[in-house]
């Protein structure tokens, strides 16, 4: 696997690249220039033994760097630079690294380019540049300097590639990104520019080419379990789960305690009511993800599907303090308050949700149904029609507003609702219709009340919760 350009600072290899770059350079000038005896070849004698002597504690500097020994490097930097006048690329460019790995990237930017400054034809500080300005934002400069370096270089180099994509990326220029990241596995194949090469297919929710890309990284390498989830997330958006669970799978063969995969498998388990064996694997993503809104959420809406509503509300809020701003969360709080029969609560939840998410029609359906137990006819009415003007081919909407006009004395609205649901309910398949029982039941509910036939008989419960 190769290594990845999106960690901050990468000593083991361009550290060790420009270290022996620099060595070698100044070591050949030193050979070439000693056996000079004029003055002028003294002179030059003298330079080329200046040179070796600012460079001879590059080594030092370079181990103290690998070695994670940043206090004492710096030590040896600021003694190295004071005894030759700020004049030493390599010890600024280590200093620039250790900068921005204690997160000043400003600093270091500004150390990068007096390094640049001092030798412009080194590619490894053309590099080190780009890489700082695309940490602070600068996207089109960082283009501009990598760039630079991929004139300078003479020859493909698969970090400038890399680098350049996700800088594309980021400006939403997502085609040029794409050929970025093509022309950088070209050179060479790297796990990390697939994934963000398929990242950036997915952010243009172009799911199939993303799969396709994660495909051809899983040749490249099979055992990969950050490709395989991602291979399954995407399957589980397109909304084909057993091809989704079937990765997940293997995913977790290869890393048993995956939290990403373990939370998308559990779902799927969950989706399909196995409640409890979700619940064991959420236990153990638990352990390795606590802090986890959308695992806490999950494990609520387990104990939810259990009845356990104390239980439910408890790991919601929790999940809901974990993350304030994530709609569903609320969503779901909304739905527990008004199974239990606190209407009000159930309001506060669903209004959150909604100003979180103003677009998903089925929070209004349930707003409404809160604010009918509230008495609040008018407003429940609006919220219907909201939802019907998002959806209106939920046939759910129109029920549970038919039963709303029922209860409120309103029986000629409520008969043309019921109408439009009559129209809906016959153009499902039977498995669409079998997949809540209380529909049918509601359905001949209220058309026994209106005085109309029907063929499923009664009911005393209600579809609306």
């Amino acid at each position: 696997m190769g290594r990845g350009a999106d960690s901050d600072s990468d000593p083991d290899v361009e550290d060790d690249d420009y270290y022996g770059a620099s060595a070698k350079a100044s070591t050949s000038a030193a050979a070439r220039r000693a056996p000079l005896t004029s003055t002028a070849g003294n002179s030059q004698a003298q330079k080329a033994s200046k040179a070796i002597a600012r460079e001879r504690r590059n080594y030092h500097i370079h181990r103290l760097y690998v070695r994670q020994e940043h206090k004492e490097c710096l030590a040896v930097i600021e003694e190295v630079l004071g005894e030759f006048g700020g004049l030493c690329e390599y010890p600024i460019y280590v200093r620039a690294l250790i900068k921005r790995h204690e997160g000043k990237i400003a600093e270091s930017l500004t150390l990068f380019q007096a390094a640049t400054a001092l030798n412009p034809h080194n590619v490894a500080n053309l590099k080190q540049v780009g890489r700082s300005l695309y940490l602070l934002g600068r996207h089109r400069a960082a283009i501009d300097v990598y760039d630079e370096a991929q004139n300078a270089v003479g020859a493909d180099d698969w970090e400038i590639w890399h680098n350049k994509g996700l800088c594309y990326m980021y400006l939403k220029q997502f085609d040029e990104s794409v050929e970025c990241f093509k022309g950088a596995n070209d050179i060479q194949r790297h796990d990390t520019t697939y994934a963000q090469m398929g990242k950036v297919y997915a952010l243009q929710e172009k799911y199939n080419e993303a799969v396709d890309v994660y495909l051809e990284a899983l040749e490249f390498s099979p055992e990969n379990p950050e490709v395989l989830t991602t291979i399954g997330l995407l399957y589980l958006r397109m909304g084909e789960s057993f091809r989704a669970f079937d990765y997940l799978g293997n995913s977790l063969t290869h890393d048993p305690r995956d939290p990403k995969a373990i939370l998308a498998a559990g779902s799927i388990i969950q989706d399909n009511q196995d409640v409890d064996v979700a619940l064991i694997k959420y236990r153990v993503a638990a352990t390795q993800t606590p802090n986890s809104a959308q695992l806490w959420n999950n494990i609520g809406m387990c104990f939810f599907g259990k009845r356990r509503y104390i239980a439910a509300i408890a790991c919601l809020k929790r999940a809901l303090y974990l993350d304030p701003f994530e709609w569903i969360i609320a969503y779901n709080l909304g739905l527990v308050h008004l199974n239990t029969g606190q209407a009000a609560s159930a309001f506060h939840f669903f209004s959150s949700s909604i100003n979180l998410k103003p677009d998903f029609p089925s929070a209004y359906m349930y707003l409404a149904v809160t604010l009918a137990k509230l008495d609040d006819h008018d407003n429940a009415c609006a919220a219907y029609e909201k939802a019907i003007e998002m959806d209106p081919g939920d046939h759910l909407f129109h029920l549970n507003y038919a039963l709303t006009l029922y209860v409120a004395g309103e029986k000629e609205r409520c008969v043309e609702r019921l109408e439009v649901f009559e129209g809906l309910w016959k153009g499902l398949d039977d498995e669409t219709k079998n997949v809540d029982d209380e529909v049918p039941k509601m359905r001949g509910l209220v058309r026994k009340a209106l005085g109309m036939s029907d063929v499923f008989g009664g009911g005393e419960r209600s579809a609306v919760l």
